[in-house]
């Protein structure tokens, strides 16, 4: 029993391609909700795909915030959240309802227009795949884990930093799990396609500095 939460912030014209994926899982979630934080760019959405539940926030709660609403309303036995930008192999969820651990990771594909970027965010940890980067995360963290949903209301949505540089707010959540003797299970196949462009950095000043940077060297080396 899987609930797949579809993130959203100004994701609004990417975000069909996420749903399509879901839809077309061999093995269908039990529930998708869809949630808008804020973003005011979705609302095209439920007339195309009315299968689905949905959220449209009128006004921006933020990713913590947000994820923590939203954790609070699931029932089922696991959660996933992933980014509306982002997508999931067709077997994803076929593949993750066999796991019975507290968490369960997977390897991650990353393309999209600033592929290469990852490269230096994460030096030595990807390589070439089918065009693509291949990003090994057996028994590593990643924000679209799926984990025990009890597990993970017992300790919540929190901010691991407050410098502002670090907005991944699941990695509190994984620490603490782990902390708390969480059972992990890791399965060695890319499923999530990991969508890297340029919104990404448009909502954080560091990331769009040095995506900047990036895509200067970038072209220097070409």
């Amino acid at each position: 029993m899987i609930t797949v939460v579809i993130a959203s912030y100004r994701y609004g014209h990417l975000a069909a391609h996420c749903i399509e994926s879901l839809l077309s899982q061999t093995t269908p979630p039990a529930r998708i909700l869809f949630v808008d934080d804020g973003g005011l760019d979705c609302n095209h959405l439920p007339s195309l795909y009315p299968e689905i539940e949905y959220i449209l926030r009128p006004k921006n709660l933020g990713v913590v915030d947000n994820f923590q609403d939203i954790l609070s309303q699931i029932n089922t036995e696991y959660v996933l959240f992933i980014g509306a930008d982002n997508w999931l192999r067709s077997d994803a969820i076929e593949l993750l309802s066999k796991a019975s651990a507290d968490i369960v990771t997977y390897d991650i594909v990353v393309t999209g227009e600033l592929k290469e970027e990852i490269l230096v965010r994460v030096p030595g940890e990807t390589q070439s795949y089918q065009g693509d980067l291949y990003w090994d995360r057996q028994d590593q963290h990643h924000g679209s884990m799926m984990y025990r949903t009890s597990f993970g209301q017992k300790i919540g949505y929190k901010k691991r930093y407050e410098d502002g540089a670090h907005p991944q707010e699941d990695w509190n959540l994984w620490d603490k799990m782990i902390e708390q003797d969480a059972t992990v299970a890791s399965l060695k196949e890319g499923l999530l396609f990991y969508r890297r462009h340029r919104e990404n950095f448009l909502k954080y000043s560091h990331e769009a500095s040095r995506t900047q940077e990036f895509k200067v060297s970038y072209a220097l080396e070409e």
